[in-house]
C-alpha cells in the first residue's frame, strides 16, 4: 500500500486524495476480483448527462452509492460499481446549438448534419473528461475498466436490438397522434420532458353564437367548429347532441356542432367550450372519441397558417393582441379577466414553450398485449400474455422491486396509471438514429442497413430515454457479453433523486422486464434535492449554485462528504451550506488528533495484534480489562451494530451520526483520556504495561476507522497507513461484524 509520511500536526487532504485514490485504482481494489469467492453485490452508476459538470445532486448520489459499495466490499461480497455518462440528446445538441450561434452565428443547418455531429461530440467529450475527474475526486470506487456510454458502440446496438424486437412484438408503431412539440428545438419531447409552470395572463370570454365560451388562447380558435358541454349539464338541456348551429367567427360565417362529453369541467366558465384538437391533448381526445375532424392551425414554427386569413404568416405571440382587438371590433369580446393564473407546459431541457401538434412519430403501446419470451419474473410465466404497463405495475406490486420512502409506490402506480403511448422519436440530429429505413412503399427494421442505395434511413433520432432504459443490462454487456451479466444482474440498487422516478427508474423497469423477463434491479433507494442552507432551490438566477468541488477543494471530499450525509434521511430535500462542510472538516482533523495521539504513544509490546478479537482471547477476555474498558468494549460492540444495520436499511444518516457522536464525545472525551493517565502511568510514550494497554487502544480505533471509512474513505485510509496494526489497506479490510 502507499506509504504515507508520518503524521503531520494537521491533516492535509490536498496531499492525501489524489495520491490514495490513483493507488487504489492501480491495485485493482475497485474490481469484483477483489472478493472472488464473494456473493455477487451490484449497482450501476446513473449516468450523468455530458452536458457540463456535476452539481450537488450528483455529488450526494456518488457519496450514498459509495457507501454502499464500500461497505459491501468489506463485508466481502464480489462488488462492482459500473461507471458511465449519458449523451443526453436533447440537452447537449440544445448546448452546443447554442454555443455555435452565440460564437458564430451559425445554426446547425449552416453546419450540416455530420459537420454538426463532430462539433456535439467533441463538447460531449471535453465534458466527459470534466465528469469523470469530478467522479474521481469524489472518492468514487467504480470500476473503471468496465466504463459505458450511452451512445458508444455497444450501447448502439443493444438499442437497435431493443428496437426490432419491440417492433416485431408490435409493441413499436409509427403512427399519427398529438405530441409535445418544441418549436424552438423543433422536436417532440416526451410527456415526462414537460415542466410546468404558473404563468399569470389574461382570460378572454368570447360570444360563440349563443354560448359564451372562454380561452387564454384566442389565436388557436380559427377552426374551433364544434362547441361541447357535459351531457348532464343542465344550463345546456335543450342542446342535443350533433345540433347545428349557424354563428358568426372571426373570419365569418360558420356552423358550428354541439357535442356532449363528460370531459368538460362544469364549474369552470360557463360549461361550455369549443375544441381544437390538433394543439390541445383534452380536445384531441374528445374529437378522438367523436370521430370528429381536426385542422391544423399553427404550424412547427408557431406561425398561423392560412385558416387564419389576414393573420396568416404571424407569429402567435405577435398576433394575439391583434385578433383580440378584431373579435372586439366583431363585438365577440364579452370580457377579459386580466388576472388569470394557469400552467403552461414547456420543455424542461431547452425552455421552449410547448405547442401541442399531431404529428406521424414512432410511438411505443403500452397497452399492446404480447407473448413474453422469457420469464424470471413473480407471477407472470414464459409464454404469458401481458402488457407493458402490466409488467411495470406487477414489478413492485409482487415485491420483487421496492421503493424506499414506500410513500412514493403511490406516485409510481399512479404515473403507470396515466401512462400514455411514448413517443420514442425526435426530430433532432444526436442520439440514436431509428433503425428503420424505407423504399418506396417499403419499411425495413433491423441492426445493419439493407443493401442498395435506394433505401433511405430515417432521419430521426430516438428519446435518450429510450437508451438509458436499457442502462442496468446494457451497461453489463446486453446483449454480446453476458458474462457479467449473468453474475450481476438483477442489480442489487437503483440509488437516484426522486426527481426521476418517472423520467428513468420506471422506463427502467419497463426495458428489463420486457426484454430480459427480469427485474432490472431490487431496490430503488430515493434521495432528495440539494437545497442551499436556506432550504431554497439552487438556482443560476438566484446566484446560489455550489460546486461541490469547490468545497471539496477547501475543506476536504470527506468534510463534503459526511456533510451531505449528515441530514440525509431518504427521499427528503436536503439543506446544504459551508457551514455545516467547514464543521466537519473539524471533524476530520479531530480524527487525524487521536491518531497522532494514539501514533505518539507508540509501545513496543512483544507480540503485535492485527485485530482486537485477537488481542483479547490472548489477554483473558473482556473480564481482564479496567472497567472502563469493559464499558468501551460493549459500547463499540452496540455501535458496529447499529451502524451496519442502519446502512443495511438505507438510513445512512444515522449510521454517519452514531459514529460521529461516539468518535467525538465517547471516545476522545471519555476513552482516551483515560487511556492517557494509564499511558503516563506506565512511564510515558513507548512504555508497555502488562496488559498491551496501548494495542486495546490501537485497536478499537482501527475499528471505528472501519466502520467510518464508507463514509470518510481518505482520511481513515490516511490514518490507518500510520497505525502499527495496519493491514495493506482499509478499504479492503473485513467490515468490523
Amino acid at each position: 500500500m502507499l506509504q504515507l509520511s508520518s503524521m503531520d500536526k494537521a491533516y492535509d487532504h490536498k496531499k492525501v486524495e489524489e495520491k490514495l485514490y490513483n493507488n487504489w485504482e492501480q491495485k485493482g481494489y475497485f474490481k469484483p476480483e477483489i472478493n472472488p469467492d464473494g456473493e455477487p453485490y451490484s449497482i450501476v452508476l446513473p449516468p450523468p448527462n455530458v452536458t457540463g459538470t456535476l452539481h450537488n445532486g450528483h455529488a450526494l448520489m456518488l457519496v450514498i452509492q459509495d457507501i454502499l459499495i464500500r461497505y459491501h466490499r468489506m463485508k466481502g461480497f464480489k462488488t462492482v460499481w459500473i461507471p458511465g455518462t449519458d449523451h443526453a440528446a436533447i440537452a447537449t445538441q440544445s448546448k452546443v446549438e447554442g454555443i455555435l450561434y452565440k460564437e458564430e452565428e451559425k445554426t446547425r443547418h449552416d453546419l450540416g448534419r455530420e459537420e454538426f455531429l463532430k462539433r456535439v461530440e467533441d463538447f460531449a467529450q471535453k465534458s466527459h473528461d470534466i465528469i469523470v475527474h469530478q467522479i474521481k475526486k469524489m472518492g468514487a470506487s467504480v470500476d473503471w475498466d468496465r466504463e459505458a456510454y450511452t451512445l458508444d458502440q455497444a450501447r448502439n446496438l443493444a438499442v437497435k436490438t431493443a428496437f426490432k424486437q419491440m417492433y416485431s412484438d408490435g409493441i413499436i408503431y409509427r403512427g399519427e397522434t398529438i405530441v409535445n412539440w418544441d418549436p424552438k428545438l423543433q422536436t417532440t419531447v416526451s410527456d415526462d420532458e414537460i415542466e410546468w409552470r404558473e404563468e399569470s395572463s389574461s382570460f378572454y370570454y368570447l360570444q360563440y353564437g349563443p354560448f359564451v365560451i372562454g380561452t387564454a388562447r384566442p389565436e388557436t380558435k380559427f377552426g374551433d367548429k364544434y362547441v361541447v358541454m357535459h351531457p348532464r349539464d343542465k344550463r345546456y338541456k335543450d342542446y342535443k347532441q350533433g345540433q347545428k348551429i349557424d354563428i358568426e367567427w372571426i373570419n365569418g360565417k360558420i356552423t358550428a356542432t354541439v357535442i356532449k362529453d363528460e370531459a368538460v369541467d362544469m364549474e369552470f366558465g360557463t360549461g361550455v367550450m369549443t375544441i381544437t384538437p390538433w394543439h390541445d391533448k383534452t380536445d384531441y381526445d374528445i374529437a378522438k372519441r367523436h370521430n370528429l375532424e381536426m385542422e391544423q392551425i399553427i404550424d412547427f414554427k408557431g406561425l398561423l397558417l392560412p385558416i387564419a386569413g389576414e393573420f396568416v404568416g404571424l407569429h402567435i405571440k405577435k398576433a394575439r393582441g391583434q385578433i383580440v382587438e378584431k373579435l372586439k371590433e366583431k363585438g365577440l369580446l364579452v370580457k377579459v379577466d386580466e388576472k388569470y393564473n394557469h400552467r403552461v407546459a414547456t420543455n424542461y431541457r431547452g425552455n421552449g414553450m410547448i405547442e401541442p401538434q399531431i404529428k406521424k412519430q414512432w410511438m411505443v403501446d403500452v397497452n399492446k398485449e404480447f407473448v413474453l419470451k422469457h420469464s424470471e419474473l413473480e407471477g407472470i410465466k414464459s409464454g404469458d400474455k401481458t402488457t407493458l404497463k402490466k409488467l411495470m405495475k406487477n414489478a413492485v406490486s409482487s415485491s420483487q422491486i421496492t421503493i424506499a420512502p414506500a410513500n412514493f409506490v403511490k406516485t409510481y402506480y399512479h404515473w403507470i396509471d396515466n401512462l400514455r403511448d411514448w413517443c420514442i422519436s425526435r426530430q433532432i440530429w444526436y442520439g440514436h438514429r431509428i433503425p428503420v429505413w424505407y423504399k418506396g412503399q417499403e419499411t425495413y427494421v433491423g441492426i445493419e442497413a439493407p443493401s442498395g442505395d435506394e433505401w433511405k434511413q430515417d432521419p430521426d433520432t430516438l428519446d435518450t430515454w429510450f437508451s438509458s432504459g436499457l442502462w442496468t443490462f446494457s451497461a453489463l454487456g446486453w446483449p454480446q457479453n453476458t458474462e457479467d451479466l449473468k453474475i450481476f444482474h438483477p442489480t442489487d440498487v437503483l440509488e437516484t433523486g426522486y426527481d426521476i422516478l418517472f423520467f428513468w427508474v420506471a422506463r427502467m423497469i419497463l426495458m428489463s422486464t420486457y426484454l430480459m423477463g427480469q427485474i432490472p434491479f431490487k431496490k430503488v433507494l430515493l434521495h432528495g434535492m440539494v437545497r442551499d442552507a436556506d432550504k431554497q432551490k439552487m438556482s443560476k438566477s438566484k446566484g446560489n449554485v455550489i460546486d461541490p468541488l469547490d468545497w471539496s477543494d477547501k475543506y476536504g471530499t470527506d468534510a463534503l462528504r459526511i456533510a451531505l450525509i449528515f441530514s440525509t434521511a431518504a427521499g427528503n430535500d436536503i439543506p446544504l451550506g459551508e457551514d455545516k462542510v467547514r464543521g466537519m472538516k473539524h471533524f476530520a482533523n479531530k480524527l487525524w488528533n487521536i491518531g497522532r495521539f494514539i501514533q505518539m504513544y507508540k509501545t513496543e509490546d512483544k507480540k503485535q495484534y492485527k485485530t482486537l478479537e485477537e488481542l483479547l482471547a490472548d489477554n483473558g477476555g473482556e473480564e481482564s480489562l479496567y472497567a472502563s474498558n469493559q464499558e468501551m468494549i460493549k459500547q463499540l460492540k452496540e455501535l458496529k451494530n447499529s451502524v451496519s444495520k442502519n446502512i443495511e436499511k438505507f438510513r445512512l444518516h444515522d449510521a454517519a451520526q452514531s459514529l460521529y457522536q461516539f468518535i467525538w464525545h465517547e471516545f476522545a472525551d471519555n476513552h482516551l483520556e483515560e487511556a492517557k493517565k494509564i499511558f503516563i502511568s506506565a512511564g510515558g510514550p513507548g512504555k508497555a504495561t502488562d496488559f498491551p494497554q496501548y494495542q486495546l487502544i490501537s485497536l478499537v480505533f482501527i475499528d471505528l476507522l472501519k466502520l467510518l471509512h464508507p463514509f470518510m474513505p481518505f482520511v481513515t485510509e490516511a490514518i490507518y497507513q500510520q497505525m502499527p496494526n495496519h493491514g495493506e489497506s482499509i478499504m479492503i479490510e473485513k467490515y468490523p461484524a
